[in-house]
Formats: C-alpha cells, structure tokens, sequence
C-alpha cells in the first residue's frame, strides 16, 4: 500500500497528482543472469565513487578469474558496490554494460514498470540516502564496511507518476549534457593555454620561442626578476588592536587566493592606523602580481586595486618596461624556480632577495605585450566557460533541492 505525500517545490505543467510513498524494495528486484566461470579472461565491470552526487560506471577488462559466481549485466538495472555503496559507489547500467560480467559483490536490480531509471539515479542524490546506506552497512570496520542489502531496500522516498518522472530525467539530462559540453570546452581551452606556454616561451637554454608573432626577430634576453620587478614583502597589523582591523584599506592573505586572474577585494581590510603600525606596503592596482612565498609557493593574482599583503608574500611590482599579463603568465615558471630555491626548516618559503635573483628569458616590451594580450584574451575565455560551469552546476544543485520531495 502507499500512502500520499507533499508534492515538491517547482513541477513541470500539467501534472497535479500528488506523489507517493514507496520503498525502493517496492520498485524494483534483483535481477540474477549466472553464467558460467569463463576460462579466458572477460569484462569485468566495477563501480566506484567519482564524486558526491556522481555516478560512474567502470568497465575493465579482467585477467584473472577469481569470482565464484557471476551473473551478465543488463541495461538500466540499479547495479551497487555491497562494499563501497555508502561512498555512493552505485550506477544506473547501460547498454554499453550488457557485455560485462559481475561478481556477488555487485547486485544488480532490474525496476518494476512504473519506474523511469533514470529518474531514480537523480532522486537519490542527496545526503539522505547516503546516510541509509551508511546505516545499512553495518558490518566491517573504516572502509571494509558491507552493505545489507536488505536493510538498503528499505529506503523511503517519494515518487511521481511515471510520465511525471520521465519529464524530470529529460530536464536534468540536458542539464548534465550541457555542463558535459561547457566542461569538454573548458577544458580544451586550459589544454589549448597549456600547449602555448610551451610553445611562446623559450626552453630553457634557448633564447627564441617556438612560435612568434609577425614581426618579431629579435632574441629574448636573459634578465633577473629583480630587474624587471620590485619584490615587496608585507605585514600584519595587531589582532588584539580593533582599531587597526575593518577600515578601507584592502590586505590579503595566502588562503584568499585560489584560480582567479584579478584580485579585487580582500576578505579583511585594515584601517590606516593598522596600516601605519605594520610593515605591509600599498601595493599599486594594474602593476601588481601578488605572489605567495611560504607552502603553497607561487599562487598568483594581478591586483585590480591597490592593496597590501601579510607576511604570506613576495609580490611583484613590475617596471614600466614590463608588461603585467606576460609575467602573470611566466607563473609556472616562477613558481617552479621558486619552489627549488625555497628553503626552512618549519615549511619551505622563498625571500624576496632568493626570488629576486631568479633569472628568465624576456622580450622587447612591445613582445611582451602582444603575448600577454594573447593570454589575457585566452584567460578571459576560461574564465568565462568556468562562469558558465559554476552557473550550470548551481542550476542543478537548486533543482534538485526543488523538484524533489
């Protein structure tokens, strides 16, 4: 029997029934095709945990025979690691498996015909069937735990009619096929920056890059940071001083920079006061390339305003005969010279002075600009896709908060 339930948040128009009760023993059965232990070797299909929310089937070609009992994968059964389940290391199973053998230790369960497969592998992304198939796997310790599969088709949701189902799936498959497609162009263009840092700089001991621009013959000089750039250090006011703490003036620490390009406003800021009783220096907005020096050595970002920094950094403020975005560019290579130079006892950190004397091929000013034009544009286009991932991924996150009970 089930037994009537709220309906969710957001509903596709036209459907009105309320949702239902229901077991997921209810909807669906264990599904058992044996066959016999091959001789040779065969496809072995596993599943594991990709990421929270994420399901991943794994198909590899096995060598060796170990398992007892093996049973042929069919399409679009819930198929579920006994071991790792409550990792969510569980898959909806497709045509591609159908080859594909499994042990004992990956039950398979075909869905009644009231239930759209791919509807039930978006119900259960949430915190709350984690946590039943963690109760569910009561036995082992750590890791070794092992799933009860019956205590595991226990598990309570609430379900629409079948049409209602297949409209949501359609919805969220999209969705996933357009955070698919986003994510393939991300990462082509990291890939596509990646191979031209290889190639519009010059390997080490040679002084031409593979690739130039039109126009560009002149040999790349060798030159130390510390001739191109002013390394600043900073400081840090007094914690026990309110008076120094929430004024107007940007500081920045290490852990505030991640993989943006800009640095536009600092999670704390300090007064003037603050300012004036510590060693931290005004860093200029457009000419800065702040650059941390203990672990974690080499995470950069151009300040778009001035600020100052805590002790975290030794920031560079380029020369008027340098341009910012090719040596913002240079990062993998700065960071890799300092990360060899970096020395201490209680965590590796690069001075001011040790990352000043690091020495780098340059080109005239006007090259430098026509390179960092390039990667400021290919930068910005990264930027823009990983924008557009984070807006795809939010969109998913409310709608499954809103389209499900």
């Amino acid at each position: 029997m089930t037994e009537k339930t709220n309906v969710p948040e957001i509903r596709f128009a036209g459907f009105t029934d309320p949702w239902e009760q229901r077991k997921l023993g209810d909807i669906c059965e264990r599904h058992k095709e044996m066959v016999p232990t091959p001789k040779d070797g065969y496809v072995r299909m596993g599943v594991r945990s990709h990421a929270k929310g994420t399901f991943l089937t794994m198909v590899k070609p096995g060598a060796e025979i170990e398992e007892k009992e093996l049973s042929r994968v069919k399409a679009h059964c819930l198929v579920v690691n006994i071991v790792f389940a409550w990792e969510q290391a569980i898959a909806i199973t497709s045509t591609e498996d159908e080859k594909a053998l499994v042990s004992h230790r990956f039950p398979q369960f075909l869905f009644h015909d009231d239930m759209h497969p791919d509807y039930f592998r978006y119900a259960i992304l949430n915190d709350s069937f984690e946590r039943h198939l963690w109760l569910a796997s009561p036995s082992g310790a750590g890791r070794n735990k092992t799933l009860n599969v019956g205590t595991m088709l226990e598990y309570s949701f609430t379900l629409p009619n079948k049409k209602e189902q297949e409209a949501i799936a359609s919805c969220l498959t999209r969705l996933d096929s357009l955070i698919t497609l986003h994510q393939r162009k991300h990462d082509k263009l990291v890939q596509l920056k990646k191979s031209m840092l290889d190639k519009m700089f010059p390997k080490p001991g040679e002084t031409e890059p593979e690739i130039r621009f039109a126009g560009f013959t002149d040999p790349w000089e060798q030159r130390k940071l510390g001739d191109v750039a002013t390394i600043v250090g900073g400081g840090t006011p007094s914690t026990n001083n309110d008076a120094y703490w929430d004024g107007d003036i940007d500081w920045y620490s290490p852990a505030e920079l991640g993989e943006q390009v800009y640095a536009d406003r600092s999670v704390r800021r300090i007064t003037q006061a603050g300012y004036d009783s510590c060693s931290a220096t005004l860093l200029p907005a457009g000419k800065t390339i702040l650059f941390t020096s203990p672990a974690g050595i080499g995470n950069t970002a151009i300040l778009r305003r001035s600020a100052c920094t805590n002790q975290g950094f030794q920031s560079l403020v380029v020369n008027d005969d340098t341009d910012v975005y090719f040596v913002y560019s240079m990062t993998d290579r700065i960071k890799k010279f300092a990360e060899q130079k970096a020395s201490g006892s209680t965590f590796l950190e690069i001075s001011g002075k040790g990352l000043a004397a690091g020495e780098f091929a340059f080109p005239s000013k006007d090259e430098q600009t026509a390179i960092g034009s390039m990667f400021k544009q290919l930068d910005h286009l990264i930027t823009l896709h990983q924008r557009k991932l984070e807006l795809l991924r939010n969109t998913k996150k409310s709608l499954l908060e809103r389209m499900f009970v």
